[in-house]
């Protein structure tokens, strides 16, 4: 269960539903993750685009500019990761709580590390695995990072020297990537977005997997 609000009299005079109905639409967490390189930024800016012609309030947190900012003290730890995701929930939850479509894009490696999003978000976060694996994400290479690591200049880098474990049935969709396009990806996500009940009413029920 997401955690309740210290002060729930901010919500007195203003209700998220009041938000909601103000900005035509309802507050839902799409969280992307996969290795460095799958597609998820790219992803995640195509939906945004969409969304946006469509008329609708959206916000990126991408894992990346969060580490260089809100998150820029911590490293790489099993205890940094974990208070990485769990900073990286909690802004996401503020911004789904006033309306806002919410699109993660984190490698968010371990399940367990998932889970704590989970928990934090509720029955707001969709969880979307972005599929790829690592002679594909490597041939990728869009920031040099995977050259980098097989130089030896990057200590437990994801998916070779850090093990990144990919869902069970938790994930609510995955988009692979090693064999379609982002926009294509992109497409199926907003068609899930579209076409699926609204958090609140979907009780975690489960969403299909595309491949």
């Amino acid at each position: 269960m997401p955690n309740p609000d210290i002060h729930p009299e901010f919500n007195r005079f203003l209700t998220r539903e009041d938000k909601e109905r103000m900005l035509g639409q309802e507050g839902v967490i799409l969280w992307l993750y996969g290795l460095s390189g799958s597609g998820k930024s790219t992803i995640a800016n195509i939906v945004e685009r969409e969304l946006n012609r469509a008329g609708r309030f959206t916000v990126i947190l991408d894992g990346d500019n969060l580490r260089a900012g809100l998150n820029s003290n911590l490293g790489f730890s099993d205890e940094d990761r974990e208070e990485n995701i769990r900073r990286n929930s909690e802004v996401a939850r503020l911004f789904c709580g006033a309306g806002i479509i919410t699109i993660v894009a984190a490698i968010t490696p371990r399940r367990s590390l998932r889970a704590i999003g989970r928990k934090i978000i509720g029955s707001d976060f969709v969880e979307v695995f972005v599929k790829a694996d690592y002679p594909t994400c490597a041939s990728r290479d869009p920031k040099g990072l995977y050259a980098k690591a097989d130089a030896g200049g990057i200590a437990d880098f994801t998916g070779k020297d850090s093990g990144f474990e990919e869902p069970g049935d938790e994930a609510e969709l995955v988009l692979d990537t090693n064999s379609l396009s982002a926009e294509d990806c992109a497409q199926i996500l907003l068609c899930l977005l579209y076409t699926s009940p609204s958090p609140r009413d979907r009780q975690k029920s489960r969403m299909p997997s595309c491949a």
